[in-house]
């Protein structure tokens, strides 16, 4: 088959949520494609989707995600502009990916991995670790505020949503003391030196597939796929691979606070994975390592180890 490439009059259209962040990663997937291919960018269309998850008054009022919907929040609306032909690819974060797509689309490429911790942003201080008893940490991530309370029980967390700047903008109206953020979503906007600090993944494990951009298409559009090949990342796809093999094993929604991170080196795969209870009371991880190619087959059994080591009683939050 012959490749019909993109061009100004016909583009190929790309989807994307309509945050700094998203437009960031969608504007680097249209800089690797114009590259590679040797096309002008107006060869490719950005679309700005608006998603469920990008509710201003939802954001406002700081609810959890696994209360108004979960993941999906911000993919459906990309997702169903796909499949009824108004975009031909979506970008995501692919932390933000629920560990199945619908029935016609598929994620099988991946942009390099960036940086995969999580960054420590205040105003008023300097680390974790200088933060006074009952001081408070604002974030929506189950995650982070189950190991922060587990790590650093003196702390208080509270809910806090939006994007780098909403969060900056509530720091600044003492909503909170400090927060997280993706170290990897502050570089690619050019804002690293927001972070006070990166949090080791020994301190803070980061979610599965932090750092990672994922570009979706439709099962059958044999250009896409053709195109988003000359892009893929195969050392991202092999760590997330494993990262996501362990997520689903464990629990795909976003209602257990999970951590996990597979790092290679040499033909070997090292993957770390935590579960917690949300209020950080109890923490069951494992570390270990395999050939690079088993890294699924590790990712599901070192979760079904980590389940029974749990027990029934550990998820009665549910």
């Amino acid at each position: 088959m012959t490749l019909t490439l993109p061009s100004p009059a016909s583009p190929l259209k790309i989807g994307t949520r309509g945050s700094p962040l998203a437009l960031a990663q969608a504007y680097e997937t249209r800089a690797r494609l114009s590259a590679t291919f040797d096309l002008p960018e107006d060869a490719f269309e950005i679309v700005v989707i608006k998603t469920t998850g990008d509710n201003r008054a939802l954001i406002a009022a700081d609810k959890p995600l696994k209360d108004i919907g979960g993941k999906g929040l911000f993919t459906k609306e990309i997702e169903e502009a796909m499949l009824s032909g108004a975009i031909d690819i979506a970008v995501h974060s692919m932390k933000d990916m629920p560990v199945a797509q619908p029935e016609g689309l598929c994620l099988d490429c991946y942009l390099p991995r960036e940086d995969v911790r999580d960054a420590f942003v205040s105003l008023k201080y300097e680390t974790l670790q200088d933060m006074p008893e009952g001081a408070l940490i604002g974030s929506s991530s189950l995650r982070r505020r189950a190991q922060l309370l587990h790590r650093f029980p003196h702390l208080t967390a509270v809910e806090f949503r939006g994007n780098v700047q909403t969060r900056m903008q509530k720091l600044g109206d003492g909503v909170a003391d400090a927060t997280f953020l993706a170290m990897a979503g502050l570089n690619r906007l050019g804002m690293a030196d927001v972070a006070r600090s990166g949090m080791a993944p020994d301190d803070m494990l980061p979610a599965v597939a932090q750092g990672a951009i994922g570009i979706e298409r439709r099962s059958d559009d044999d250009r896409a796929a053709e195109m988003l090949a000359a892009i893929h990342d195969v050392e991202t796809a092999q760590r997330l691979a494993a990262e996501r093999a362990f997520l689903e094993a464990l629990d795909g929604s976003c209602e257990t606070p999970i951590a996990g991170l597979a790092e290679l080196s040499g033909g070997t795969l090292r993957l770390r994975g935590e579960v917690l209870r949300p209020d950080g009371s109890e923490v069951i991880a494992e570390d270990r390592s395999c050939a690079i190619e088993d890294g699924v087959e590790l990712g599901r059994d070192m979760a079904r180890d980590m389940l029974q080591q749990a027990g029934p009683n550990f998820f009665s939050w549910r």
